[in-house]
């Protein structure tokens, strides 16, 4: 049998790889078809043959890659390079005109006119895609946005992920193919896969797909690959945490198709709220003939020199927002109303409902928030009710049929004894809810502790509710500083547990003995304390006995921080009851991680810099990282405020401002040797 020349194999293997990566890109990029399937699966099979013949030329980019081929045991954990953030949602224009003008109240600049860049809302699931030297490397699903799971075989089953950026030769898009590259989207399954799917499996007799969004999340989440690929899920490309030197997001699409990605080409500019609300309203009445789930749009502020300005609150950005569509509507009948008890204490009414589908989905509970909404809904046990799924997703009572009643509708009552502990229930003086007075109130404390474990505070691994119930019921528990004394003993025999599983989750409770500052503090459940507060706060004091130590006062002058949580810290921290838990935490162990400080001398203390043009050395996130760690602070906008600007290759109006005031103006080289890098 002829054997081919390992060279001649080599440069014919590249030549497939290019010239199949190409019609991929015609294909499910710009939906173009040049040649046929056949003749491209005949291309794929003269690569696989060659591959098998010369098995040490086969690389992690070949589209033969894209399935692996043994299954997973689990999923990795894996940290993203920065927090993808949730987004704040907008229901209405007067929403938007809100949103809007509070931007421009933050940015304290008069005149101000706010351009915008409007993608459309994919319902899927997010993921983030890293590159190294054009060749993809690892994807991560979202998950707390600090940490996700490594789904990377997976997402290489999908055809519109190139498993090498593209280089156009465009000197930009060079630049960025040679280095770490990140891309943020959406994976999705399109309106005709979905129902293709289904009759596949209704015809095998096997279970239907419920809705696209819940079939794309159990896709990506496939511990075997093969499986996920039978799925045929779509890409569409929307973000960067990447640096690319860009002025407006507008220019984003481009860069995105530049190098490979699918982007859809309903995404448009608006210059200015009246186009974002036409957008919207066409989008909102056509969304049926798109081929792909949408739930709304998001609307991002277009200058991306604005970002760092307008910053982030709470859970997301301040410059995106989430301009939902109206979700979709059904009525069935409001059962029953039963009290929920949360963490604080607080009771929480959830509607019990006649099941009913909603978007492909079966909602049998939907809350009720509090007793003013139950006012203002008018509601009684017994009514017909409008159900809706708020943006596709949450299940929500947004209307009762008060003509539909019979008489025989109940009204409904505030209890006024605890579900749980049948304590007192007392009104919070300024507030609409009603707490349980019983401090110790067994519900309060299984949320407490739950809390505590849970993915977004200290995440302890094997430590879920019913474990938490069983423990606190067998007397081994009672605050989160006796998860630190259980041994392997005290767990052995209970029901569930066995040697080996109680060794593990005793093993995982220790290892999470070191716990850094930020995530300490959420795992606190103070009230009126989220977790960009307490990423805040912790950056901000750097460790725990300054915060403990810090005054209302002080509080009170932080970025984004008023009375009312200052107090709530403040108070926290004095209670005898909580001194006595962080004691319990030290002696048990537990070491709360402060926020590393630099140690050399800091060279820009109290300066505040600008940075504008590309940057050579560093990306721009490193600049901020190391100006940060040298004391300076990082501003978007030239004022006379500023004490330097740095400016790197093409830099653009900053630049011209800061001459014509006059601030200090210097290179990337002049910043590195100031810092001592």
């Amino acid at each position: 049998m002829f054997k081919m020349d390992k060279n001649i194999a080599k440069n014919r293997i590249e030549k497939l790889k290019k010239e199949i990566a190409h019609h991929r890109y015609q294909y499910h990029v710009l939906d173009k078809e040049n040649i046929s399937q056949e003749a491209l699966d005949s291309l794929k099979n003269e690569l696989f043959k060659l591959e098998q013949e010369f098995p040490d030329l086969v690389t992690s980019d070949s589209p033969t890659q894209r399935i692996s081929g043994k299954p997973l045991d689990k999923f990795k954990k894996a940290t993203h390079s920065s927090r993808m953030l949730s987004l704040f949602d907008a229901f209405n224009e007067q929403d938007m005109t809100d949103w809007e003008s509070r931007n421009i109240k933050i940015m304290r600049v008069g005149g101000v006119k706010l351009d915008y860049f409007c993608e459309l809302k994919l319902d899927g699931i997010a993921i983030a895609i890293r590159y190294q030297n054009g060749k993809m490397v690892k994807a991560i699903t979202r998950g707390d946005g600090q940490i996700g799971e490594d789904v990377t075989g997976n997402i290489k089953t999908i055809l519109s992920v190139p498993l090498r950026l593209a280089n156009t030769g465009n000197e930009k898009i060079a630049n960025i193919v040679n280095k770490n590259f990140e891309v943020r989207g959406e994976v999705i399954m399109t309106k005709a896969v979905f129902k293709s799917l289904n009759k596949q499996y209704k015809k095998a007799g096997l279970s239907e797909l419920k809705n696209p969004r819940n079939a794309v999340a159990g896709s990506v989440r496939q511990l075997d690959s093969a499986l996920a690929a039978e799925r045929k899920l779509d890409f569409v490309a929307y973000e960067t945490a990447t640096d690319l030197g860009l002025r407006n997001n507008s220019d984003k699409r481009e860069i995105f198709t530049k190098l490979g990605f699918k982007t859809l080409k309903e995404n448009k500019y608006c210059a200015d709220l009246k186009a974002v609300n036409k957008m919207h309203a066409y989008w909102e009445k056509n969304r049926d003939k798109l081929p792909s789930e949408v739930d709304g749009m998001v609307v991002k502020v277009n200058d991306l020199s604005l970002w760092d300005a307008l910053g982030t609150v709470g859970k997301g950005p301040r410059y995106m927002m989430a301009y939902k569509f109206a979700g979709i509507q059904v009525t069935t009948k409001l059962k029953d109303v039963v009290w929920q008890v949360g963490r604080t204490g607080v009771l929480t009414p959830t509607a019990v409902l006649k099941p009913a589908n909603v978007g492909g989905v079966t909602v049998t509970h939907a809350t009720l928030h509090n007793m003013d909404e139950i006012t203002r809904l008018k509601l009684k046990i017994g009514d017909t009710v409008i159900l809706e799924r708020a943006g596709d997703v949450i299940p929500k009572v947004v209307k009762a049929l008060p003509k539909l009643r019979t008489g025989k509708e109940k009204t409904i009552m505030i209890p006024k004894k605890c579900p749980m502990c049948s304590s007192a229930v007392n009104k919070v003086p300024g507030e609409v809810a009603y707490r349980c007075t019983n401090n110790d109130c067994y519900a309060v404390n299984l949320r407490r502790l739950s809390h505590w474990t849970s993915k977004g505070a200290v995440d302890i691994e094997g430590l879920g509710p019913k474990i938490i119930e069983q423990l606190m019921k067998e007397g081994l528990i009672s605050d989160v500083s006796d998860f630190y004394s259980l041994s392997a003993g005290d767990l052995k025999p209970l029901e569930r547990f066995a040697e080996k599983s109680a060794e593990n989750l005793v093993e995982a409770i220790n290892n999470k003995k070191e716990i850094p500052l930020e995530r300490f503090l959420i795992g606190l459940g103070i009230r009126h304390i989220g977790e960009e507060t307490a990423i805040m706060l912790a950056r901000h004091f750097g460790d725990l006995k300054t915060i403990k130590n810090a005054k209302t006062e002080e509080l009170i002058n932080l970025d984004d921080f008023g009375d009312i949580m200052a107090k709530s810290i403040y108070s926290w921290f004095k209670q005898e009851k909580n001194i006595k838990l962080l004691k319990k935490l030290k002696d048990n162990g537990v070491v709360v991680m402060a926020v590393k400080k630099t140690a050399k001398k800091l060279k820009l203390v109290n300066k505040t810099i600008v940075l504008t043009g590309s940057l050579k050395g560093l990306t721009r996130q490193e600049a901020k990282a190391k100006i940060r760690e040298s004391g300076g602070k990082i501003s978007s906008a030239v004022s006379q405020k500023t004490d330097l600007v740095v400016a790197g290759s093409d830099p653009g109006s900053k630049f011209d401002k800061a001459k014509k005031i006059g601030i200090k103006i210097i290179s990337e080289e002049e910043l590195l040797k100031m810092i001592n890098i």
